[in-house]
């Protein structure tokens, strides 16, 4: 992708994430988003069909960024896990001003329960394939996970983005590997 078609999406993606701060997202037309962007319909429908389509942009992002530590990897080892390769936080940090405003208290659930559903998703999908302990409910499980990493989003952007995306990977880390004192977890 060239870096005009970038700076068209960046335009657009900027155009609605305002528009959201002063209207909710059903209100808001594609006229307004390309005036807000400076750009022409002709663009928007070079690039997406539907505002629903700019959102869902974002949402690619997010995937990709969660799906970073194990995309070229072919088994991913939990005890091995570099913060390093944690993306979600950059990703959430890139569109700060889109995670402002769907996961503020005020905001409509709609957003942040797509938000916990697209993350339990790849869950489900990428980390609990090969998973075969029956007593574990894969979907329970798939949850934890899922709203484990949106908690820590949540109070990331309530806390106003006052730490790094690496000190959160690095607290994530640590959190999975997190054992109350006096517990032990066999080896396998």
């Amino acid at each position: 992708m060239d870096r005009r078609v970038k700076k068209s999406i960046a335009a657009l993606k900027e155009a609605l994430i305002s528009l959201m701060v002063e209207k909710e997202f059903r209100e808001i037309t594609i006229s307004e988003i390309v005036q807000r962007a400076d750009l022409n319909r002709g663009t928007f429908y070079k690039h997406f069909q539907y505002k629903e389509d700019l959102f869902n942009d974002v949402m690619n992002d997010l995937i990709e960024s969660y799906q970073a530590p194990y995309k070229t990897i072919e088994v991913l080892d939990i005890e091995r896990l570099q913060s390093s390769t944690i993306r979600i936080f950059h990703h959430v940090e890139n569109h700060r001003t889109f995670y402002q405003m769907i996961l503020k208290p005020t905001a409509l659930s709609g957003f942040q329960n797509r938000l916990g559903t697209v993350i339990k998703q790849l869950s489900l999908e990428d980390l609990l394939v090969g998973s075969d302990d029956k007593a574990i409910n894969k979907d329970l499980l798939a949850s934890y996970h899922a709203y484990s990493i949106l908690g820590m989003i949540i109070q990331w952007v309530q806390d106003e983005f006052k730490n790094t995306p690496e000190y959160m990977a690095e607290q994530l880390v640590k959190i999975i590997h997190y054992r109350p004192i006096g517990v032990t977890v066999p080896k396998k």
